[in-house]
């Protein structure tokens, strides 16, 4: 009999990035095993056809606030908690599964009331990520506030389902999670929609043309948000020395927020005329925008978050530069391009030398589709939260 579940997802689902895609993925799969899943989150965001979706109400100011590291989240937070509160009443469901650390206060709150299981989502360091987005000053005085909350929240689970072999260390060494309630769950990709045989040369032909791109340019492409940290300011950079250099190299780079500031760069380091932008990409069409690439490139700086972006690239074929992370490592293997982390001259490095061999190019993304195939599927990772679900149920209601 399948169980009723409510995901608790503070963020604005479904956007077209990021984490959204594991929650996306997660409840179609567990619907269609036969349980039923709802999903409580913020009032902005686009309905998915198929899934049960229940939204806050907005806020009576700054309605069209764009969700961050800010003061307004913890308002956010408040109105996700109270319709959580109203759901789980009519509900009655079987498990709590808490997405992002405010997801698990929310849910840890509503498991006790009900004497149900608590299963954490976790998808990055809570304090971590405020730094990336400067909310706050490390070792400050907030700083200590929110890790001994980030703690607390950690403790309060049944299990935490974590994106990285890093995060799972760094819970078990930096905040004493008990092992046996970690579970690595790292994020995965559908290998039949992000196919590289899908689309034909004369429509990845046509789509380059109708965006400006030079067809005898090679093209590095990158579907993610457009932030510091995710290092967008490093690929401009080298897209610079690639100019410089002579190199016939042009960048597609696909996402938001502040595409503006990012298109200002470009004009900056005077490489407007290499780089296209194209704003949000709906996640229907990410398969044939990623597919006109020859290489992806993923310049994200964190040793916790996943970053499953790569895993599309991997399905694709796509021959992919990245910084040299563990969590980059985790997911590339031994077929990924690394380069030290800020190193901005060898990123250039790695995309010309890439740009030059097209054998390499070929050999590295037939090795990265057949590594996503298998090691990360949707299908597997789904067996691996039921198994959760069942040994957290068995425990609360022995």
């Amino acid at each position: 009999m399948g169980k009723k579940i409510l995901m608790i997802a503070p963020t604005s689902f479904f956007s077209d990035y990021g984490g959204h895609i594991r929650i996306l993925e997660e409840a179609r799969l567990l619907q269609k095993l036969g349980h039923q899943v709802k999903i409580v989150t913020y009032y902005k965001g686009r309905d998915v056809a198929g899934l049960d979706i229940e939204r806050t109400a907005p806020l009576p100011y700054r309605a069209e606030y764009e969700v961050g590291s800010s003061r307004h989240k913890i308002a956010f937070d408040v109105y996700l908690s109270l319709k959580a509160l109203q759901v789980a009443w009519r509900m009655r469901p079987d498990i709590i599964h808490g997405h992002m650390h405010e997801g698990a206060l929310i849910g840890w709150v509503l498991a006790r009331w009900l004497n149900i299981p608590l299963i954490f989502d976790y998808q990055g360091s809570l304090s971590a990520e405020m730094l990336d987005h400067r909310f706050m000053r490390p070792n400050g005085r907030r700083f200590r506030l929110i890790r001994r909350l980030e703690k607390f929240i950690n403790m309060r689970a049944d299990a935490i389902l974590t994106s990285s072999k890093q995060a799972r260390e760094l819970l078990a060494t930096d905040f004493e999670i008990p092992p046996s309630r970690l579970i690595s769950l790292p994020d995965c990709v559908d290998v039949d929609k992000f196919n590289p045989h899908r689309f034909s040369a004369t429509e990845l032909a046509a789509k380059k043309a109708s965006l400006g791109i030079p067809p005898d340019h090679h093209l590095v492409v990158y579907l993610g948000l457009l932030t510091d940290y995710q290092g967008i300011p490093h690929m401009l950079q080298a897209a610079a020395l690639l100019k410089q250099g002579g190199h016939p190299v042009h960048f597609l780079i696909m996402g938001f927020p502040s595409v503006g500031h990012y298109k200002l760069l470009a004009s900056q380091l005077g490489v407007a005329d290499c780089v296209t932008f194209t704003g949000k990409v709906p996640f229907e069409k990410a398969p044939f925008l990623l597919s006109l690439g020859d290489i992806a490139i993923t310049a994200k700086m964190s040793a916790t978050e996943g970053s499953g972006k790569m895993l599309n690239y991997m399905a694709l074929g796509l021959p992919t530069v990245a910084y040299d992370t563990p969590v980059h490592r985790q997911y590339l293997g031994e077929a990924g391009v690394y380069v030290p982390v800020g190193d901005i001259a060898g990123l250039a490095a790695a995309i010309q030398n890439l740009a030059q061999d097209e054998a390499r190019r070929h050999d590295l993304g037939q090795k990265l589709r057949q590594r996503a195939k298998g090691n990360f599927t949707w299908e597997a990772a789904v067996n691996i939260i039921l198994e959760q679900y069942g040994h957290a149920y068995t425990f609360r209601t022995a």
